[in-house]
């Protein structure tokens, strides 16, 4: 990551003061927040709350990558969004609200559906990736870009009353956990999700974000964590690389 322009005005001092006494973060690891460049897959239920806490942790760059319209049933979920927002771009609506959170962040938008034919050049762009998507052409599209590029990547899920999040770097990559479409797979619009549980997941995924970037503590790597709101639970498991994976094995 770049290291340029990393000097705090007054007001940013004052903005990151939580952050600036936090031995883990201090004023190095909020100059490598500032000089990140992080790029969110999908501003929805996952993407909306982890954008908001990136630009106010002082992310230096957020890319948004996006081509749908507000909605009015985003909004039980979607917390970047207003009901006056229904019918706008996504990425432009999230623009206006990222920027008046934090002026001192750049927002990136990038108003395309990512694919196998853009992803490579999109994630070459960025030194961290969060992927909140629900399908899974653009999930193992993300996670074979952040491979090729070697980029940190970290996943969310959600569905119902359960959530996960996970990071992938190297190996494991996301299809040792996920070779391939499961036969059921379901997605929100199918099976209903609960509204806070977005929040409470895209905000896991925003903190891991952070401490990747930050270097503080030690990040869900080759690991996924599971929260089952209903059970009021979390579990974590390892991921095992797998020898035969098509993207990242032998």
């Amino acid at each position: 990551m770049s290291f340029s322009d990393t000097s705090f005005s007054q007001r940013e001092v004052e903005r990151y003061a939580r952050h600036l006494v936090l031995r883990e973060i201090g004023g190095p690891g909020q100059q490598k927040l500032k000089a990140a460049r992080v790029l969110v897959v999908g501003a929805g239920g996952l993407g909306a709350p982890a954008a908001l806490y990136l630009a106010a942790a002082g992310i230096g760059t957020i890319g948004l990558v996006d081509p749908d319209t507000v909605s009015l049933s985003n909004l039980q979920r979607q917390v970047l969004y207003d009901t006056a927002d229904v019918g706008r771009s996504k990425v432009e609506a999230a623009v206006e609200r990222l920027s008046a959170l934090n002026p001192h962040t750049s927002v990136e938008t990038h108003s395309v559906w990512l694919n196998a034919t853009n992803a490579a050049d999109l994630v070459a762009r960025y030194d961290l990736v969060l992927d909140g998507t629900d399908d899974f052409a653009t999930r193992f599209a993300v996670s074979d870009a952040c491979l090729a590029h070697g980029k940190p990547l970290v996943s969310g899920a959600l569905g119902r009353w359960t959530g996960q999040v996970g990071v992938f770097h190297g190996q494991p990559c996301y299809r040792c956990l996920v070779p391939e479409t499961p036969p059921d797979a379901e997605t929100c619009a199918l099976v209903g999700v609960v509204g806070a549980l977005a929040g409470v997941i895209g905000s896991m995924m925003a903190l891991e974000a952070v401490k990747l970037v930050a270097g503080a503590g030690e990040p869900l790597s080759g690991k996924l964590l599971i929260y089952d709101a209903l059970a009021a639970e979390t579990r974590t498991v390892r991921i095992g690389a797998d020898p035969h994976c098509t993207a990242c094995g032998a």
